[in-house]
């Protein structure tokens, strides 16, 4: 016979799950607006039915339910969405940097102004067409040495200006690396309370949802891939309890990166065994030019060339510069270096030209116009080696502080000859083929200094556009995975609202039964065996 106070337990039961669900959707609304927070709920089951087989099972109809039990707390989050917004985030990461580091390319380049190379090129052209029709005017003269300096001004600006942004990223590749690890620790340490907790049948969702975020943190500066691990031996974990993660740096199409034992290169460590660890980042560079060789997690080394497109740190390190087979690559280099070679190039034939010319006093000038300063030269020419060429340009001081030395003429000393200012002037649209000092023109030098100044330009403008709208793609693929993720995780407060009403109704409910079954009892207790008292 089953109990008499048997519903007083399945109202009991139903107060207390809708109490629980009430503290839940408490909790959910008080995190509405915390970053990363993700709604939570009650799964509710059935208890165990009454009677259960036996031989002395009462003879009723059928099993009764014995009410309701929270069986577990769960937060709701999908799963393919994380994938999906950690892609696309490593991605924003590495365009977003990108395009930031090219934008200050570009404002320190300022082409096209009034304050540009190019400007400053043509008045420097334009200052020597002048001279060629007034080679004996001291103003012409002091104009062509004035122009001549703002070039080499120009050439120092661009270098300074360069290397010094190049430097802040040097720093900022320190700063996102010891980020990583100091990522990298913190998810080590969630691991490890989380595979403490898990094994007693909890589910630590707070703790979840912190490790989450620092994960799609971390999405941002590397490429990752994130797998859950569950040991084998685990105690008494629920089945929906997510277990540890093993984070592995991953390159850009997702492929793993692998030592010579075909090992991944993994971040944070966990396996089905129960062991966990983790890596910590470093940064290596060429002892010479201290840039970028490799990317090492302490036992395996990432070659540079196969670290890139791969979230923050790889594009920082694409415009600091990086070193393949001792070749200087990067943006930033590249630019340096690309300048360096125009400058050297032009300097040198502007150079020989004017050794050839006359003074204003008839004799063969022999002088350099530009010279390195603190640089010796190789015979007659500048060595294309000397890396800071563009900061130590600068007109000849003998020239400015005699302009009477200025070569324009050419063949006599003549007074008005001015063959040699045309031939200086001419070099404006001359192809470096034809310089005289052609032989030692870097490979792949063609064109004119105007065309090839223009051809750096250009290039550093569609490198430039192209980063700006993959950063816009990035940056729309990123917010819409994001809006579709939140539109399952976020706390809505209407629903929310919606689930408060609806657990007081059933709590409120439970709790009316309790009062009917109390009625029951007390006319059992006090009503019954009073007859003919």
């Amino acid at each position: 016979m089953r109990s008499t106070f048997f519903g007083l337990e399945t109202a009991k039961r139903g107060m207390a799950v809708h109490q629980t669900a009430l503290n839940v959707t408490g909790h959910n609304i008080s995190n509405a607006n915390t970053n990363g927070y993700t709604r939570q709920r009650v799964n509710f089951s059935t208890t165990i039915p009454y009677p259960s087989l036996g031989l002395n099972r009462p003879d009723i109809p059928g099993q009764l339910g014995t009410g309701v039990k929270a069986e577990s707390i769960q937060r709701i989050r999908d799963q393919f969405a994380d994938v999906q917004y950690r892609e696309q985030n490593t991605k924003f990461g590495y365009f977003n940097s990108l395009n930031e580091s090219l934008v200050k390319m570009e404002e320190i380049m300022n082409e096209p102004s009034d304050s540009s190379l190019h400007y400053t090129m043509e008045q420097f052209w334009n200052s020597l067409q002048t001279l060629s029709a007034n080679s004996e005017n001291s103003g012409a003269r002091a104009l062509v040495s004035a122009n001549g300096q703002m070039v080499a001004d120009a050439y120092n600006y661009y270098y300074n200006s360069l290397t010094t942004i190049q430097r802040d990223l040097n720093s900022e590749i320190d700063v996102v690396a010891r980020e990583v690890n100091e990522l990298v620790t913190r998810l080590a340490e969630l691991n490890q309370q989380i595979s403490e907790i898990e094994p007693a049948g909890l589910l630590p969702n707070d703790i979840y949802d912190t490790r989450d975020l620092l994960v799609d943190e971390l999405s941002g500066l590397v490429n990752i891939k994130v797998t859950k691990v569950r040991p084998t031996e685990y105690g008494n974990a629920l089945p929906i309890a997510e277990g540890i993660y093993n984070i592995e740096l991953v390159n850009k199409d997702g492929s793993s990166y692998t030592d010579a034992n075909g090992n991944p290169i993994n971040l944070l460590s966990a396996d089905i065994d129960g062991n966990q660890g983790y890596s910590q980042l470093s940064v290596n560079r060429d002892p010479n030019t201290n840039l970028v060789t490799g990317i090492s997690d302490g036992n395996h080394t990432i070659n540079i060339i196969d670290f890139t497109k791969t979230g923050e740190l790889s594009a920082i390190i694409e415009s600091y510069g990086y070193m393949v087979n001792g070749d200087k690559q990067g943006h930033y280099p590249e630019m340096i270096n690309d300048l360096n070679n125009l400058l050297i190039t032009f300097a040198n034939e502007f150079n020989a030209v004017h050794r050839e010319g006359h003074t204003l006093n008839g004799g063969q000038s022999g002088e350099d116009f530009f010279v390195l300063e603190g640089i010796v030269k190789t015979g007659d020419n500048y060595s294309y080696d000397v890396p800071n060429a563009s900061q130590l340009i600068k007109v000849n001081q003998n020239i400015v502080d005699n302009t009477s030395l200025l070569a324009a003429g050419f063949g006599n000393g003549d007074a008005g000859n001015n063959i040699n200012a045309q031939r200086l002037a001419n070099l404006k649209t001359l192809d470096f083929t034809q310089y005289t000092t052609s032989a030692t023109v870097p490979n792949g030098m063609t064109g004119t200094a105007d065309t090839y100044y223009s051809g750096i330009i250009g290039k550093l403008g569609v490198i430039s556009r192209s980063a700006e709208l993959n950063k816009m793609n990035a940056d729309t693929m990123l917010a819409t995975v994001d809006q579709r993720r939140k539109s399952v995780t976020s706390v809505s407060l209407d629903e929310e609202m919606v689930d408060m009403v609806r657990f007081q109704h059933a709590y409120n409910a439970s709790a009316r039964n309790i009062t009917v079954v109390d009625e029951m009892l007390d006319r059992i207790i006090n009503g019954m065996g009073i007859v003919g008292r």
